[in-house]
C-alpha cells in the first residue's frame, strides 16, 4: 500500500475515529482529519483516501439521526451543491496542492467569521427562513461553497455547519440534516473521485483498514452528544471550522 510509518498509520487512525465522532456529535470536526491526512499523505491523493471513511461515517450518522432531517432543506439546497462539485472537478484539474489548501482554509474562516458576525447582530432566525427570497439566495450561496469545498478537499462539512446554525437549526435537526446531506453528496462524489485518479485499488486497501475505526468514534459521538447544550455545541462547530481552516493555511 502506502509508505506510512507505525505512528503515521496511528495517526490516521485517530482521525478516522475523529470522524466518527464528528459525524455523531460535533459535524465539522473532521476538518482535523481532513488535516491529519494531508499531512500524513500526499494531499491530492488523501481527499480520496478520506471519501470512503467520510461515506461510512455518513452511513453510521444516518443510523443514529434519520428522523431528524429537514427534507425541504436538503432538496433547495441540492441543485446548487451540485453545481459546487462540477467547479469543484474543474478546479482539481489544474490546481496544485498549496492552491487547493489556500482556498479551502480562507473559504472556512471566511464562513465561520461571517456565522459568528451574524449570531452577534441579530438572534437565531428559525429553520423556516430558508423557505423565503433571502433564505433561497442564502441556500444556494451555501450550497456552491459546500459543493465546491466538499469536492476539492472534502471540506463540505464546516461550510454547510455554518449554514445550518445561521438557519437556525436545533442540535438534532442540524445532525440528522447534516447526515442525510453528507451521505448523498459525498456517495455522488465517488465517480467523479475515481475518474481523477483519486480513488483506486490501493487507496481502498488503505480504506479498508481505517474504516473500522470510525464505528467507535460514532458511538463515542453518540453517547456525547445528549450531554453537550445548545451554546456549547455551536461553539464546538465553530471552534472546529476555525481550526480546520487555519491548519490548512499554514501547511
Amino acid at each position: 500500500m502506502y509508505s506510512i510509518t507505525l505512528w503515521e498509520f496511528a495517526a490516521l487512525a485517530a482521525a478516522a475515529v475523529l470522524v466518527g465522532f464528528s459525524k455523531t456529535a460535533v459535524s465539522g470536526a473532521n476538518t482535523v482529519s481532513l488535516a491529519i491526512f494531508a499531512a500524513v499523505l500526499p494531499a491530492r491523493e488523501s481527499t480520496g483516501i478520506l471519501l470512503p471513511v467520510l461515506i461510512a461515517g455518513d452511513i453510521l450518522a444516518v443510523l443514529t439521526y434519520r428522523r431528524h432531517a429537514h427534507w425541504p432543506t436538503l432538496w433547495r439546497l441540492f441543485p446548487a451543491v451540485a453545481a459546487g462539485v462540477v467547479l469543484g472537478t474543474l478546479f482539481m484539474v489544474w490546481a496544485d496542492d498549496a492552491m487547493v489548501r489556500t482556498s479551502i482554509g480562507a473559504i472556512l474562516l471566511l464562513m465561520a467569521a461571517v456565522t459568528v458576525w451574524r449570531r452577534r447582530r441579530e438572534a437565531a432566525p428559525e429553520v423556516e427562513e430558508t423557505a423565503s427570497r433571502a433564505g433561497r439566495a442564502k441556500a444556494r450561496s451555501y450550497g456552491v461553497l459546500g459543493g465546491f469545498t466538499t469536492m476539492v478537499a472534502n471540506a463540505g462539512g464546516p461550510v454547510m455547519s455554518m449554514y445550518l446554525l445561521s438557519a437556525g437549526f436545533r442540535k438534532l435537526g442540524f445532525l440528522g440534516t447534516s447526515a442525510w446531506f453528507f451521505l448523498i453528496v459525498n456517495s455522488a462524489k465517488v465517480p467523479f473521485s475515481v475518474g481523477l485518479g483519486l480513488i483506486n485499488g490501493r487507496s481502498l486497501l488503505l480504506d479498508a483498514a481505517l474504516v473500522l475505526f470510525v464505528v467507535p468514534g460514532a458511538f463515542i459521538g453518540k453517547a456525547c452528544v445528549h450531554r453537550i447544550n445548545q451554546r456549547l455545541f455551536e461553539r464546538l462547530v465553530i471552534a472546529a471550522t476555525v481550526v480546520g481552516g487555519v491548519q490548512l493555511l499554514l501547511r
